[in-house]
């Protein structure tokens, strides 16, 4: 493995700590690597160590390559220095992606509480924007600004653009409300945006990746809790894919829920949505007056029900031939999505 810290700000003590594994050779069906970019916390006064090797530890075991970014804090966490950090990093990372053997477009971030917060931010404003994030009991709300006044509310930013985003949180952490995974969640739900979230009963601010050697086993924290690490590894793979025979597998978890962001019209849309579309509504009127009728025909409140259904479990519902289904389909994906 190959270590080099590298300095990204002198000026503001920005480092980017590199843990590079090996590929090629006696890893011959591993020619590249996914990438994840760890940002400790440390309430924007400084980094944690609690939350920087042991987590890279944690992802080298898993087969990634893992970059640590000790960001901009205390006197230069005016924001949006931590987020420049970041864009840096990022830029950095994918510019040196061949020579580290990387896949930049398998790129996650993982924060910390406010590492989680600037997490948050590199997943819904930054310029580099990661593949996928962990978001760890993260002050990504309102509640940032009480260690930083000058970061904004990321849960405000969440939109199609935003990555897949894994969350996990205690319950009763008293320093950063769960409140802060709750409404970021319901953010992406309305975005449209994958995503997997945890809410364990209790435990207590900062557990890292809850093993013995960084967190008390007698410090009031659920059992549960350590399987948050496994459980990111596996989510991973689902929205990034898994390692293959010289390649990567296909992921098994799309971006979107649905497929209402995607370039064109399909029968995973949602229902509301295609209705939306003139070519579309012609096309599926009169279908879902004729499969309607043992509902009591096609009324208002029918439609209303099944809005943010998709189309083909509509149909399924209705006991639509799965072959019928597949020939609509395709006659939708003719219809650009603009």
């Amino acid at each position: 493995m190959k270590h080099e810290m590298l300095v990204l700000n002198e000026d503001r003590n920005v480092t980017l700590e590199c843990y590079v594994q090996k590929v090629g050779g006696h890893f011959s069906y591993v020619p590249k690597r996914p990438a994840i970019l760890i940002l400790p916390g440390g309430g924007y006064e400084y980094c944690s160590d609690r939350e920087g090797d042991p987590v890279a530890s944690a992802y080298l075991h898993a087969g990634f390559q893992a970059f640590v970014l000790r960001y901009s804090v205390g006197a230069h966490k005016t924001w949006p220095n931590p987020l420049n950090d970041f864009d840096q990093a990022m830029e950095l990372i994918r510019s040196r992606a061949d020579e580290w053997g990387i896949y930049p477009d398998k790129i996650a971030v993982i924060g910390f509480s406010a590492g989680g917060h600037l997490a948050a931010a590199a997943a819904t404003m930054s310029q580099n924007r990661p593949n996928a994030a962990i978001l760890a009991y993260p002050a990504a709300g309102s509640d940032i600004r009480n260690c930083n006044p000058t970061a904004p509310d990321t849960t405000a930013y969440v939109d199609r653009n935003t990555c897949p985003c894994f969350l996990f949180a205690t319950r009763t952490d008293e320093l950063v409300s769960v409140d802060n995974t709750i409404d970021f969640m319901a953010a992406l739900s309305k975005a449209n945006i994958s995503f997997e979230s945890h809410v364990y009963a209790y435990g207590p601010h900062g557990v890292s990746v809850c093993n013995s050697s960084v967190q008390a086993p007698w410090d009031g924290v659920c059992s549960r809790v350590p399987r948050w690490v496994g459980d990111s590894v596996e989510w991973l793979k689902d929205v990034l894919g898994d390692f293959g025979d010289g390649e990567m597998t296909q992921p098994r978890c799309s971006r979107y829920v649905t497929a209402d962001y995607e370039s064109t019209l399909s029968a995973g849309c949602t229902l509301g949505y295609l209705l939306k579309n003139a070519h579309a509504r012609e096309l599926l009127l009169p279908l879902m007056n004729q499969y309607t009728q043992m509902m009591g025909g096609f009324s208002e409140e029918l439609l209303a029900s099944v809005q943010r259904v998709t189309l083909r479990a509509v149909l399924r519902f209705a006991r639509v031939p799965d072959g019928f289904i597949d020939s609509l389909d395709a006659q939708l994906k003719k219809i650009p999505n603009v």
